[in-house]
């Protein structure tokens, strides 16, 4: 997320191919099965940050012949998940690009709002829950899953790879980001005045060899290279020895037969009471 205007945050993790190829593994059933049962036909949605839409898709069939209104501040995104849900014969979907900060919806307008890892990236979160609270229906329901860095792993970890969570990390703390918001959705949400909370964990696993692959090609390309790199080492998460180490390690990693790497998830859904 690059600023875009007033209260919209940076974006630590940016829109390069291999971030956009990451996001269209995520769907609906991989990644909202805690959310799916709350959610009826007939219902309004809303999916914050909804990316290239591939999660946005599910919970449209899943609302069916509700509606599901998709918004994210990065138009190519927006033209994606439009593109995803028109072949998908989606016709129940709306995508716009708007502000999480700034809905331009109604007060009371949705039956449920939906959001997965966007809460981890913006500054102000009881700014953020205050906005979709708004826009959400007495009663309505509200899912988020968000990522749990300190309880995510790559194994074997050789003494080295530990060190890109910690880097990851440090550089969602210096865009004022939550790197442990899986495990804090909780106390957010009930701060925020949500009722009923319930709350639950998921670990995703990357250990076929096209997922090893895959998760080598996204460090490598992506958090190895020198955009995130400089950004890394101007606010002191690495250096130019430890992401060489880190390369060298992932090098090794890929060709280990007992490689796999593990992401922690926080859920959490909630009524506006």
């Amino acid at each position: 997320m690059s600023s875009s205007g007033p209260g919209t945050p940076d974006y630590t993790m940016g829109f390069s191919q291999e971030i956009l190829e990451s996001f269209r593994r995520y769907t609906a059933a991989s990644c909202a099965a805690y959310f799916l049962p709350r959610l009826q036909p007939g219902f309004r949605v809303l999916d914050v940050g909804c990316g290239p839409g591939s999660i946005s898709v599910g919970l449209a069939e899943a609302v069916a012949p509700g509606e599901l209104h998709g918004i994210d501040m990065e138009p190519s995104q927006i033209e994606m998940a439009g593109r995803l849900a028109q072949s998908n014969g989606r016709d129940n979907t709306v995508f716009h690009v708007a502000d999480a900060l700034n809905l331009p919806f109604e007060d009371d307008f949705f039956d449920a709002v939906h959001c997965h890892n966007v809460l981890m990236h913006v500054p102000d979160t009881a700014a953020l829950l205050t906005e979709l609270k708004r826009v959400l229906k007495p009663g309505g329901v509200i899912g988020a899953r968000e990522l749990i860095v300190g309880s995510s792993f790559t194994y074997p970890d050789y003494g080295v790879i530990g060190h890109a969570w910690d880097m990851f990390a440090d550089l969602l703390e210096a865009d004022d980001g939550h790197p442990q918001m899986g495990k804090e959705l909780k106390g957010h949400l009930a701060r925020a005045g949500f009722s009923d909370i319930h709350v639950s964990a998921a670990i995703d696993v990357y250990s076929h060899p096209e997922d090893v692959a895959f998760i080598y090609w996204v460090t490598q390309t992506w958090f190895l290279s020198p955009e995130i790199l400089e950004a890394a080492i101007k606010y002191g998460a690495s250096t130019q020895e430890l992401a060489d180490q880190i390369s060298q390690a992932y090098e090794r990693w890929r060709e280990d037969p007992a490689a796999f790497c593990a992401l922690a998830f926080g859920e959490a859904t909630a009524t506006n009471p």
